[in-house]
């Protein structure tokens, strides 16, 4: 069952512009294909994309891991929800999905709905009524593009993490400053070949100096040396946010 949260009347209009562009891009998936994702048939479109995705989240999970303590999880923009059944076999994690695309929360539902840990929203992680720190680990995977304001979402996901919480960002593009709005320009660009040209409006291009206020540590950099010797080559960071000492 998706639990409802109220959402900002804007928040509709890009849900289904959202789920169109989806259908478009081919990025919508069967129920089967979710159950095994991120490991997706070798022919597929976005086959590539999704061998980066799995070494990242394997090493989200394996970091988790090393925990050995009781683990509340929120992914924000979780979609179908494929990553937050990942986090839902760490055996000691209760995980939270909450997304606005209502069509693949059903299809998450629908695929995990025998996992008692797991459990999703409908709704707007700015305006939903989240326990204040009640969460030790909040992720944010290929979502944080899709907030306006970078520190405004860290800073409301630090208030929705405990004293030794921990924000987890990945396959998310973080740009230098200088490189921004060639990036947008890409991006809009890509929109308008798809026919998709209002899709640029709810997609935002962050850099790292937007990051420089908080308390982070990067984990993955893709521009180092030893990533770049690497034959599968991962393209984004994976950053950690800690509550400021």
């Amino acid at each position: 069952m998706i639990e409802d949260i109220s959402i900002e009347n804007h928040s509709i209009a890009f849900e289904e512009q959202y789920h169109n562009l989806r259908l478009r891009e081919q990025r919508i998936y069967s129920n089967q294909q979710i159950a095994k994702l991120p490991d997706i048939e070798a022919d597929h479109v976005h086959a590539r994309e999704w061998m980066a995705r799995k070494q990242s989240s394997e090493r989200l999970i394996q970091l988790l891991k090393k925990k050995k303590t009781r683990l509340n999880i929120l992914e924000v923009g979780c979609g179908n929800g494929w990553l937050s059944a990942k986090l839902s076999g760490i055996g000691n994690a209760t995980v939270t999905g909450i997304d606005l695309n209502r069509i693949e929360l059903m299809q998450a539902v629908t695929t995990f709905d025998e996992r008692d840990n797991l459990h999703f929203i409908y709704g707007d992680v700015r305006t939903a009524q989240l326990p204040s720190a009640g969460f030790d680990v909040i992720v944010f995977a290929a979502s944080l593009q899709y907030f306006s304001s970078l520190p405004a979402i860290i800073t409301k996901a630090l208030s929705l993490i405990s004293k030794d919480g921990e924000i987890h960002i990945l396959d998310t593009p973080l740009y230098d400053k200088n490189e921004t709005d060639q990036a947008a320009m890409r991006t809009k660009d890509y929109y308008i070949s798809l026919g998709f040209e209002k899709m640029s409006r709810y997609y935002f291009h962050h850099s790292f100096a937007e990051l420089h206020e908080f308390n982070y540590k990067i984990m993955y950099d893709p521009k180092h040396i030893f990533s770049r010797l690497k034959k599968m080559k991962q393209p984004f960071y994976h950053v950690i946010i800690k509550q400021t000492k």
